[in-house]
């Protein structure tokens, strides 16, 4: 069996699953580059048999699986892949299966997120590294409000740390209740108030067609001008257009991305070159620990197909 790895970025794939052996006849073969042209993409992948996707970079929706009639299996790194067609897998008599995740990294990337942007903290390296001293003056996080828009998992763990730092707490979402709230230690507030009272606000929902462009120009023109907006979870949550906008007039004092609509970003997005935007490139659950879970479950999951033995069911969406 040859198995494609796909978006392989950093030409890691063949370093974790080194530590862990190949079954007998299986053939890793892994891609680091990114293609967004169909006709490339299906030539790359039809002689493949098993297809390993690396979260969403790349989507599997129908028309792209029904050109490929050798795939039979195809594992996605996380329990879940929106961009992956379910059903078309199901009617094709495709194995859809994923791994366990992490939910630790993107919340200590958020905080990287925040920190730095409030401390302006690329802004000062940049002036060092350039032979200059400092030229900003940072925001404290002591006493200011973080406003979590959702408070699941990702949510509670970023809430635990503003409330180290001594900040308040508001959060709101569509089914957010006291109990969870009194449980997290944060207020429970409208979704106008969220706006107007958070001095950072930071995003941990999934995305569905209910939170898709849920923070739009409307949402953004309520907050303070001294307020920056958080994004470690999926990009189109928050109409791009109308925050790149919001930056660009400082309108807000900017924001913090690690997600987006499109990926890789387009050369020409302004988020690339807005000063007061510090986008990362969807590196949330770029870590050691989250890597070495991804690709040991890959190569069970791979073992389990070939053994006909019991596999990891992935829920799309």
């Amino acid at each position: 069996m040859r198995v494609a790895i796909l978006d392989d970025y950093q030409s890691v794939a063949a370093s974790y699953l080194a530590a862990f052996p190949a079954p007998e006849g299986v053939i890793y073969e892994a891609f680091s580059d990114h293609l967004d042209d169909r006709e490339a993409l299906v030539a790359r992948l039809e002689p493949y048999e098993a297809v390993v996707a690396m979260r969403e970079r790349t989507a599997f929706d129908r028309s792209l699986l029904q050109r490929l009639p050798n795939l039979r299996l195809l594992v996605t790194t996380g329990p879940r892949n929106a961009v992956i067609d379910e059903a078309a897998c199901l009617e094709q008599g495709i194995t859809l299966c994923g791994t366990g995740g992490s939910v630790q990294s993107t919340a200590e990337l958020t905080w990287a997120l925040i920190l730095a942007a409030l401390r302006h903290v690329p802004t000062e390296i940049g002036n060092v590294r350039r032979g200059g001293w400092m030229s900003t003056v940072g925001t404290d996080l002591h006493g200011a409000t973080l406003g979590l828009l959702g408070l699941g998992r990702i949510g509670a763990m970023v809430a635990s740390v503003g409330k180290a730092f001594g900040m308040n707490l508001i959060a709101w979402s569509q089914n957010l209740s006291a109990e969870r709230c009194v449980e997290i230690g944060a207020e429970l507030v409208s979704k106008d108030e969220l706006w107007r009272r958070s001095d950072v606000l930071s995003i941990h929902l999934v995305l569905s067609e209910r939170t898709r462009s849920l923070v739009g120009a409307a949402e953004l023109a309520q907050m303070k001008p001294t307020a920056w907006l958080i994004n470690s979870s999926r990009g189109p949550i928050c109409d791009e257009v109308a925050l790149a906008e919001a930056c660009a007039a400082h309108t807000i004092a900017g924001a913090g991305l690690d997600a987006y609509g499109i990926e890789p970003l387009p050369a020409g997005h302004p988020f690339r070159t807005l000063d007061n935007v510090l986008a990362t490139p969807h590196i949330g659950y770029v870590s050691h620990n989250v890597y070495d879970g991804f690709y040991r479950d890959i190569a069970e999951d791979i073992s389990a197909y070939l053994e006909g033995k019991p596999i990891r069911v992935v829920v799309g969406g």
